[in-house]
């Protein structure tokens, strides 16, 4: 009985596994391979995330090399009368309503070139004209009444220049913005919608009268000039 009692407990002894040095291995390698895959895709997001980084300074420096900041004043004028869109009528008396806008550009931090090509062009003969040239910076306006999204503007380069209408270092140009039509003899608003003035002499701008000019290049950023009009408007203002 007890001999037998004896090999029973041997067999199941002997039946009994454990953990060899094998599988201890396998599990080992699995952990490895785990860890492994982890830390490179932590380290593929990182790389991700630091080139998506670089990615976003270029693009600001980019933005920056292809702005334009204000050099001087900005000016405004009032030493005409406003006539109606037919020329017939004044609508609006020397000394009550600013007629055109003034000021200068430069390049900032002497960047890329900045595409000035004017929608309309300016001779002392004949006013303003379309210039027929295609443009692509955009100016708009924008006061307490009103929003004019493409307003008619020229430009001329002030000193240095190379000869085209694009704003490149070192160049300065003096752009103005034309709120009223002028062709030469008379300010005159405009016809409608379809023109780029003002044309409501209502909405003329006036004394103590808070404006935004926007210039909008293709690139860069937009460059935004606010300014207040005084308490009595002169023929050449100066503002700040």
């Amino acid at each position: 009985m007890i001999k037998t009692l004896k090999r029973g407990l041997g067999k199941i002894c002997r039946d009994e596994r454990g953990i060899t040095g094998l599988e201890t291995a396998i599990i080992l390698i699995a952990f490895v391979v785990v860890a492994s895959v982890f830390a490179y895709t932590v380290l593929s997001a990182g790389i991700f995330s630091a080139e998506r980084g670089k990615e976003a300074v270029y693009a600001g420096l980019q933005e920056a090399r292809s702005s334009m900041e204000p050099r001087g004043s900005t000016l405004a004028y009032d030493n005409v009368d406003v006539y109606d869109s037919g020329g017939t009528t004044v609508v609006a008396s020397a000394g009550t309503a600013v007629t055109k806008i003034s000021f200068v550009v430069s390049n900032a931090v002497a960047g890329e070139p900045v595409d000035l090509t004017p929608p309309y062009t300016y001779s002392a003969g004949t006013g303003i004209s379309a210039s027929g040239l295609d443009y692509v910076t955009v100016l708009s306006y924008s006061d307490q009444v009103q929003f004019l999204n493409d307003m008619a503007w020229t430009v001329e380069f002030v000193g240095k220049t190379s000869g085209d209408y694009l704003l490149e270092a070192g160049e300065k140009a003096e752009i103005t913005v034309w709120l009223v039509n002028y062709d030469g003899t008379l300010y005159k608003l405009g016809t409608g919608a379809t023109d780029p003035f003002m044309d409501d002499a209502t909405k003329l701008l006036g004394k103590n009268e808070q404006f935004t000019v926007e210039v909008k290049a293709p690139k860069g950023a937009v460059l935004t000039i606010q300014r207040t009009t005084p308490a009595r408007l002169d023929a050449v203002m100066n503002l700040f």
